[in-house]
């Protein structure tokens, strides 16, 4: 069961659904409405809004600001193998934001969702970075 929820703001919540399934093994806990889908991949949820005017978390601002995807704020996927996925994932067109660079912890890259949200992949190279902290 998830543990941890976070909200993008999205384009097309259809094509969305498709980038975080069939790329980065999400599976769809609903879709009730075009405007809205929560996903899940362990212990946290997605939930996808797009701009509307019907009500929750893609509803415009008090000032009338709307919301909008990008950004720089993003969650992390720890990955095994960060190389290989990167070119599986450019070869099927996801855009990234930059190269594989290296850190104190790992190695990770900026991917971008089909409307513009970054997500970090991520591939510890030292134990203390790792989601789990078992050896293997």
């Amino acid at each position: 069961m998830p543990s941890v929820s976070v909200r993008y703001i999205v384009d097309d919540v259809d094509a969305a659904i498709g980038f975080y399934v069939d790329r980065l093994g999400f599976e769809v806990v609903m879709h009730p409405a075009p405007a809205f889908a929560m996903l899940a991949k362990g212990d946290l949820r997605l939930v996808l809004s797009a701009p509307n005017a019907q009500g929750g978390g893609g509803q415009a601002m008090p000032d009338g600001t709307v919301p909008a995807p990008g950004g720089w704020n993003r969650f992390a996927l720890e990955v095994s193998d960060l190389g290989a996925l990167v070119a599986r994932l450019r070869a099927d067109g996801v855009r990234t934001r930059n190269e594989i660079v290296e850190g104190i912890g790992g190695r990770q890259i900026l991917i971008e969702d089909p409307s513009g949200n970054p997500v970090e992949l991520f591939e510890p190279t030292i134990a203390e970075a790792r989601l789990s902290q078992h050896d293997g």
